[in-house]
């Protein structure tokens, strides 16, 4: 699939371009008398009597070889709002499957700031396809020029919307890659690409991260012949800021058979997913440096796979963490939190930030409360979390928090070491295992988003064509930019 927008045309050049333009919510075609014939101006008015007004959009044939393409903005519009117009009107065009489209921006009164710019960045966000492995692909190519001078977007807005797309979809590729060639070490060199944009990319191999006592997460890839690694993403866009970095953690579980304790065959090939999170801090890293964002940050994520195997973790082995706390392991199934107890200790410890954000396909629990609509949240620091929750409403990855309670904590204490990686007692298993993760932070503001039921869908919805979604990209774009930078 080939997105080409012009932005330099005044008019458009063919009579025989399909028109896009922009109505009110009751398709008044007052507005746009001027866009078009005289002849096609009542046409349109003949055929909108007959038509479903309470659509978004409609489409004419005004000719054997051009279509006027009415798109209505209704009252009250958010921003979502104007990024799903776009990805409805991709879903238009991909079904017509050619064509090209002139939209005419001097059409759109609306208040919402870079209207054409949301607009555009649905159309591409909904565009994406992940291809590479078909003997025989479709090159569906489709042009659209801008013509109009009003409302056209400032190359800043360009390059930031640019960004977001591109960082959404690294982590979308990093997703849906088989996990026969996205294995631990591919990932690495994958994420060493990111040098080019002047981020700097450090790789902790398993004889450093031995040294450094990391052996909660060494112990998940013991089963693996792929070796595990961790690995730093900085990207430091405002060197003469003294804060701390703001940092974002990943679970990178590149595949997750549950190990020794091994899940059902059924759905299991969804198990290359297990890596979402770190696809995300990946993504959102590449964004802040592809437009240069004036904000330091930092990622970091443990890479692994969990495997059954001769040297496989067991259930009831203990190993020490990062942090030095000791973790019997009751499930080698609930890998992630492992992974993520070494790398949240090592973050807050190295980096010393000013907050820390993890992200991960955690729990099947979150699903079962939350669905496909909503990541969990959960935060020891209320005004991060407040944040969080209102910046994901703003681009539509919405986050619901639920609670921490030093009670819960008491379903993980071991008998036998410091804690264990299960609540065996059953129920509340989303909250127990961020009441897990809480005890590898120390006094660092900290949020835990649980994107299990997030980071991929079966069916298309909203601004992602199916598949893996990215989801955790924009939402955490819009917190820097909104807070920190």
């Amino acid at each position: 699939m080939t997105i080409k927008i012009d932005y330099s045309k005044k008019t458009s050049s063919k009579p025989s371009t399909n028109v896009v333009l922009f109505t009110d919510e009751m398709f008044n075609t007052n507005s746009v008398k001027n866009k078009v014939s005289i002849q096609e101006y009542f046409y349109l008015n003949d055929l909108l009597k007959k038509c479903d007004l309470k659509k978004s959009l409609l489409v004419f044939e005004v000719s054997s070889k051009k279509k006027i393409i009415l798109i209505s903005i209704k009252k009250n519009l958010e921003i979502s709002d104007v990024e799903n117009l776009g990805a409805e009107f991709y879903t238009y065009i991909n079904y017509e499957n050619k064509g090209e489209f002139a939209i005419n921006v001097e059409s759109i009164k609306s208040e919402i700031k870079d209207f054409l710019g949301h607009f555009l960045h649905g159309l591409k966000l909904k565009s994406y396809e992940f291809n590479i492995y078909k003997s025989k692909k479709e090159n569906k190519i489709f042009l659209i020029s801008v013509v109009g001078k009003k409302n056209k977007l400032t190359l800043k807005n360009e390059l930031k919307f640019k960004a977001l797309e591109e960082g959404t979809f690294f982590a979308r590729d990093l997703v849906s890659e088989p996990p026969n060639v996205l294995n631990p070490k591919e990932y690495v060199n994958r994420l060493l690409k990111l040098r080019k944009l002047g981020v700097k990319v450090t790789v902790y191999n398993e004889a450093q991260m031995n040294k450094l006592g990391m052996h909660s997460l060494l112990g998940v890839g013991r089963g693996s012949i792929n070796e595990s690694f961790l690995v730093t993403l900085e990207w430091y866009g405002n060197k003469k800021d003294k804060k701390a970095p703001l940092s974002f953690v990943g679970k990178g579980v590149c595949f997750d058979t549950g190990g020794i304790s091994l899940k059902p065959a059924k759905f299991m090939e969804e198990m290359k997913y297990d890596m979402a999170g770190s696809a995300v801090v990946a993504g959102l890293i590449q964004s802040l440096a592809t437009r240069k964002a004036k904000i330091n940050a930092v990622g970091v994520v443990g890479l692994v796979e969990n495997m059954p195997g001769g040297n496989a973790q067991r259930p009831g082995d203990i190993v020490k963490a990062y942090n030095g706390k000791t973790i019997e392991v009751l499930n080698t199934d609930a890998e992630g939190r492992l992974v993520l107890a070494d790398a949240l200790s090592f973050t807050e410890k190295k980096f010393k930030p000013r907050f820390i954000i993890d992200l991960a396909t955690l729990t099947g629990a979150i699903i079962m409360a939350l669905g496909e609509e909503y990541a969990g949240l959960f935060s020891n620091n209320n005004d991060l979390a407040d944040k969080i929750f209102k910046a994901g409403g703003k681009v539509n990855e919405k986050v619901w928090r639920l609670p921490l309670h030093k009670n819960y904590d008491k379903l993980m204490n071991s008998p036998i070491a410091d804690i264990q990686n299960i609540n065996y007692s059953g129920g509340a298993g989303s909250i127990t295992a961020a009441q897990f993760l809480q005890r590898f932070v120390d006094k660092t503001p900290w949020a835990h988003l649980d994107i299990a039921g997030m980071a991929f869908s079966k069916k298309a919805a909203n601004l992602n064509p199916g598949g893996a979604t990215g989801f955790g990209v924009r939402l955490l774009n819009q917190l820097i930019e909104e807070h920190y930078e």
